[in-house]
């Protein structure tokens, strides 16, 4: 850098500095006494709140405030938080947990939403992971059940939307949903008098740069429940059945619902928070537009432990303005320049993973703990031929929720809220479902061609009783492809475990090849959990089996992928005629591709075959 552009780049600090955190005596202070400092770097009220700091009136002073003195809020972002962040800013508005897009787009794929798109929370423009420009269109304009279903019931949660009406699951809008962390009543509980235990207001005036847990799981626990697994906990009872002292529980949940306890996922077990695995461009995005989330996300398993092929590779900080420098300075362990970092799935650099002397260390974001990740490359039970194709969460997740049989009533004779348009409108959801499980869980390809659990998503069962009290729909399936079909997803539950599926499970029961609970007859495989709308195919899988013929009847729906197809589940069945003796993936045997004609030849000798 010329001394010419050190100087610019030195003004151009102090000016944004000096915007950020003026030293002006304010009329705040004098009513809001003990008011937590949010941090050493905000230090007056005017530059994040607005109004005016000098008027000794209440009405005038909070006359001119950004977003009713919330200044986190989308609405207001380019002249609050984005006017000191605007790098952080021009990532989050693409970030899919802003825009929603994602989202909007699997519902319009299952509930017959029809229009231009691509929709959003908020219209605006962003570019793709090509640079192309993409304009996005309000989901207010989304008609139908897609729009309606999005607006009155998914949007609670929505990042874009402060949510205050939920039991454990309030959050703020925009920048404060992650960093400025509510209770579960979203009352203030600091110091300042003028809005202790005041609704709606974060528990604290103080920010918090590293979120921890609770602030995921307050977003993170319907659907995939992704963080109620991860920490042990299964939502399995809507009920409030008495579980524990004749009381709901143990855990009580956003929505009156309430949890009992599992095994967590080992990182979490092992102190590690969401953040220590996540990097920001995960939550926050790396200011590009992505169709889903498993593209937006750039973490990988391997990135830490290796694949059965290749160690984790690593790349020395060389720039002093590198990502992992500014990122790690608010981490008990901060990085240096010259530190070896493991790269992420996408070759960019952790801020918290280092490669040191062939190991690969994990150091806790918030805390410091130090954590060895154990590298799998070239272990006998990681390099079995024809496991190329698995996922790594296919054999070592322990629990994968699934809801099953989701009635789902559209009442138009009643009113519901409309989060997004901030107004009742006619039309209101509710919900039953049939029942849920955790394991066993099925499997099948997933976007990437690998092998991973799928999940419902969403398997509904629609009815829509019209203006006039009648049934439009009467517990209708939306057709995907051409066909009425159950939908199933590609779905990481984040309850991993140290310990693998057993080989037997995998190979030897069929609910994990996707035919749901059943009985075997001959070449029959019949399905035992059904529903009276589902009579003839079981709804906890996608696969039946006929006189040795498989069909697949319900939709593996995002892009490429699909279940197993009948050749590939013969030949995962076939291997337990070698597991009765070698029960071990350690065993030499699984080191080189099995020949299927081989055993077919043994089979005959026997007078036995295979479907």
């Amino acid at each position: 850098m010329t001394p010419f552009r050190r100087i610019l780049s030195g003004l151009s600090l102090f000016f944004l500095l000096f915007a950020c955190s003026s030293d002006q005596s304010s009329e705040c202070q004098k009513c809001h006494r003990g008011l937590e400092q949010t941090s050493a770097s905000h230090e007056d009220c005017l530059s994040c709140h607005g109004g005016d700091a000098q008027a000794a009136e209440k009405e005038k002073g909070h006359r001119d405030m950004y977003c009713q003195g919330k200044p986190g809020k989308p609405e207001c972002w380019e002249e609050t938080c984005g006017r000191c962040h605007p790098y952080q800013l021009k990532r989050v508005q693409a970030n899919l947990m802003t825009t929603n897009t994602g989202m909007i787009r699997n519902i319009q794929a299952t509930w017959g939403g029809k229009g231009s798109g691509p929709y959003a929370v908020r219209a605006g423009e962003v570019y793709d992971s090509n640079g192309t420009l993409q304009k996005l269109v309000s989901v207010t304009e989304l008609d139908g059940l897609a729009g309606e279903l999005y607006r009155k019931f998914c949007s609670l949660c929505h990042v874009n939307r402060e949510t205050n009406r939920i039991w454990g699951g309030s959050h703020g809008g925009g920048c404060a949903a992650c960093h400025f962390p509510y209770n579960d009543n979203a009352t203030y509980q600091g110091e300042d008098e003028t809005v202790q235990g005041k609704w709606p207001y974060s528990s604290s005036h103080r920010m918090s740069a590293l979120p921890e847990n609770k602030v995921c799981q307050r977003c993170h626990n319907r659907s995939g429940r992704i963080a109620l697994s991860y920490q042990g906990l299964n939502d399995g009872n809507n009920g409030l059945v008495p579980t524990k002292n004749g009381m709901p529980g143990p855990h009580l949940l956003g929505g009156l619902r309430n949890a009992t306890s599992i095994t967590p996922d080992i990182h979490f077990a092992k102190g590690m928070d969401c953040i220590d695995c996540h990097t920001s461009r995960d939550i926050m995005g790396d200011g590009y537009a992505y169709r889903n989330m498993y593209l937006q996300t750039e973490i990988r398993c391997e990135d830490c432990h290796g694949s059965p092929q290749k160690r984790p590779e690593h790349k020395a900080i060389l720039r002093e303005n590198a990502e992992p420098l500014r990122e790690s300075v608010n981490y008990r362990r901060k990085t240096v320049r010259g530190d070896r970092m493991i790269l992420t799935g996408k070759g960019r650099l952790y801020s918290n993973v280092y490669s040191e002397e062939d190991k690969v260390v994990v150091f806790d974001k918030r805390d410091g703990q130090r954590h060895v990740s154990k590298v799998i490359t070239g272990t006998p039970e990681h390099t079995i031929a024809g496991h190329e194709r698995l996922e790594c969460y296919a054999c070592h997740s322990h629990a994968v929720p699934q809801c099953y049989g989701c009635h789902t009533k559209y009442d138009m004779t009643k009113l519901g809220r409309d989060y997004v348009k901030g107004r009742k409108t006619p039309g209101k959801f509710s919900e039953t479902e049939d029942y849920r499980m955790l394991y066993p869980f099925p499997l099948a390809l997933n976007q990437k061609n690998k092998i991973s659990p799928v999940t419902p998503g969403c398997q509904s069962f629609v009815t829509v009783i019209g203006p006039d009290g009648k049934k439009r729909l009467d517990d209708y399936v939306f057709p995907y492809k051409g066909e009425p079909r159950l939908r199933f997803a590609p779905f990481y539950s984040h309850n991993t475990g140290g310990k693998a599926v057993e080989c037997r499970e995998c190979h030897a029961n069929p609910a994990f090849l996707g035919f749901g609970q059943h009985v075997v007859e001959n070449d029959n495989i019949k399905a035992t959990l059904i529903c009276e709308k589902s009579d003839d195919k079981p709804l906890d899988g996608f696969l039946t089996m006929e006189d040795g013929h498989i069909n697949a009847f319900s939709a593996v729906i995002r892009e490429n992928s699909r279940p197993f197809n009948g050749r590939e589940i013969k030949r995962i069945m076939r291997v337990n005629l070698c597991l009765t003796c070698h029960g071990s993936g350690k065993d030499p045997i699984y080191q080189k591709e099995l020949d299927y004609d081989a055993l077919d030849d043994c089979l005959a000798r026997s007078g036995r075959t295979l479907p």
